[in-house]
C-alpha cells in the first residue's frame, strides 16, 4: 500500500479506544470500500493487525480483527431490524464494540452439535419474545463488548438449518460474563457468558431463522485471512527480531547468528513465512470479495501450521532469553491460537478435502 494510503494506529492497547479513534479518521470506513456486507480492504486491514502485533499485547490484535473480520460484516448481512441496524451504525461509528460467541461449552468447533438454545415465538404470537439459553466460551471480547452476536440453535438435531443468530445485549437480565482466566491475550477481553432464559424482543435476531450457519461458514473465511494476515507479520517480526539478537550474541568471537545451523534455521523460517505472505497474496481476493471458504481454509491450515514453527524454532534459537516478560516464549504460547481459533486446524483439513478437486484446479498456472 502507497505510505500516503496507511492508516496510523493510535496509541493505547484497549480495543475500545483504538476502535473509536480510527472510526473518527475514518479509517473504519475505509476498511469497508463497498459496505460492510460486501466484503473488506484485506491490506489495510492486515496493516492494522500488523501494527497492533507490533506493539502489542496481542490480545489487542486479536479484539480487532474478530470486530472487523467477523462481528461487523456478519452483522451488517444479518441485520433486517431497526435495533440491529442502531448496533451496527453504532460499531461502524466506533461507539459500540460486539463480542462473537459461536463456541459452545463441550462441543468447540463442532458447531452443529452445539447447545445454546433460542426458542423463536409462534408464528402469529403476539408477544414475539425470543428466549436464550446457553453457554458460550472463550468468546473474544466478552468482559468488554456491548452485544454479542449468538449463533443458538432453534431446533434439535445437527441439520445445517436449524440455527439462527441473536443479537444479545451483555447487560441484559439472564447474562452473565465472567472472565477466562488465562494470562494470555492481555486485552482481548475474552471470557464466558452464561445465558439464562434471556428474554428478548424479536428485534434481536438476526436474519432469517435457519441461516446461522450458512452465515458462520460466510464470514468465518474472512476471519481466517485476518488471521493468516497477522500469522505473517508476527512471523516477520519475530523471525526479524531473533536474526538482530543473535547478530550481538557471540561464541568464540564469532556471532552465532553467523553459525552455518542458526543460518539454515532462521533462512527456514523465512522461506516459510515468505510462501505463507505469497499464499496470502493470492487468495485475499478470492476470499475478501468472493468469501471462497476453499481457498480460506488452506490459508487457515497453512498459517497455523507456519506460525507454530516459525515462533517454536525462534524461541528456541533465543534461548533462556525468550523468557523475559512478554518475551517470544510468551508469544510461541499465545501463536497456539492459531491452530485452534476459527477452527482447529483438524476441522478445516476436513473442509479441505472435501473440495479437494476444486483446491487442486486452482492451481493451475
Amino acid at each position: 500500500m502507497p505510505d500516503e494510503g496507511r492508516a496510523v494506529l493510535p496509541a493505547g492497547t484497549d480495543a475500545r479506544s483504538v476502535v473509536a479513534a480510527l472510526a473518527d479518521e475514518g479509517v473504519v470506513a475505509r476498511l469497508y470500500p463497498q459496505g460492510a456486507a460486501s466484503g473488506l480492504d484485506p491490506v489495510l486491514l492486515r496493516q492494522l493487525l500488523g501494527e497492533a502485533s507490533a506493539r502489542g499485547p496481542q490480545g489487542l490484535v486479536l479484539a480487532l480483527l474478530v470486530q472487523w473480520a467477523t462481528a461487523v460484516p456478519l452483522l451488517a448481512d444479518t441485520a433486517r431490524t431497526a435495533h440491529a441496524e442502531r448496533v451496527l451504525h453504532g460499531a461502524l461509528d466506533g461507539r459500540t464494540l460486539l463480542a462473537l460467541a459461536a463456541t459452545d461449552e463441550g462441543s468447540g468447533s463442532d458447531l452443529a452439535a452445539l447447545g445454546t438454545r433460542v426458542r423463536l415465538p409462534e408464528a402469529g404470537s403476539a408477544d414475539g419474545v425470543l428466549t436464550v439459553d446457553g453457554t458460550k466460551r472463550w468468546v473474544t471480547s466478552a468482559t468488554t463488548a456491548d452485544h454479542a452476536l449468538v449463533l443458538a440453535r432453534h431446533r434439535p438435531g445437527r441439520h445445517f438449518t436449524g440455527f439462527s443468530w441473536v443479537l444479545v445485549p451483555l447487560d441484559a437480565p439472564g447474562v452473565t460474563v465472567r472472565p477466562s482466566g488465562t494470562p494470555l491475550f492481555q486485552g482481548s477481553g475474552v471470557g464466558h457468558v452464561v445465558f439464562e432464559d434471556v428474554r428478548l424482543d424479536r428485534e434481536h435476531l438476526l436474519g432469517r431463522p435457519g441461516h446461522g450457519l450458512a452465515m458462520f461458514a460466510r464470514h468465518i473465511a474472512v476471519e481466517r485471512l485476518a488471521s493468516a494476515a497477522w500469522g505473517v507479520e508476527l512471523c516477520r517480526r519475530v523471525v526479524s527480531d531473533t536474526a538482530r539478537h543473535l547478530a550481538t550474541r557471540e561464541v568464540d568471537g564469532t556471532p552465532l547468528g553467523r553459525h552455518p545451523v542458526v543460518r539454515q534455521r532462521l533462512a527456514e523460517c523465512t522461506a516459510r513465512t515468505a510462501a505463507l505472505h505469497a499464499l496470502w497474496t493470492t487468495s485475499r481476493e478470492a476470499v475478501a470479495e468472493r468469501h471462497d471458504g476453499a481457498s480460506a481454509a488452506v490459508l487457515k491450515a497453512t498459517s497455523g501450521a507456519t506460525v507454530e514453527h516459525v515462533l517454536t524454532v525462534c524461541a528456541h534459537l533465543r534461548g533462556s532469553d525468550g523468557f523475559a516478560a512478554d518475551g517470544v516464549q510468551q508469544l510461541r504460547s499465545e501463536a497456539g491460537l492459531f491452530g485452534i481459533g476459527g477452527g482447529a486446524t483438524e476441522v478445516v483439513l476436513d473442509t479441505v478435502a472435501d473440495r479437494l478437486p476444486a483446491v487442486l484446479d486452482g492451481l493451475t498456472p
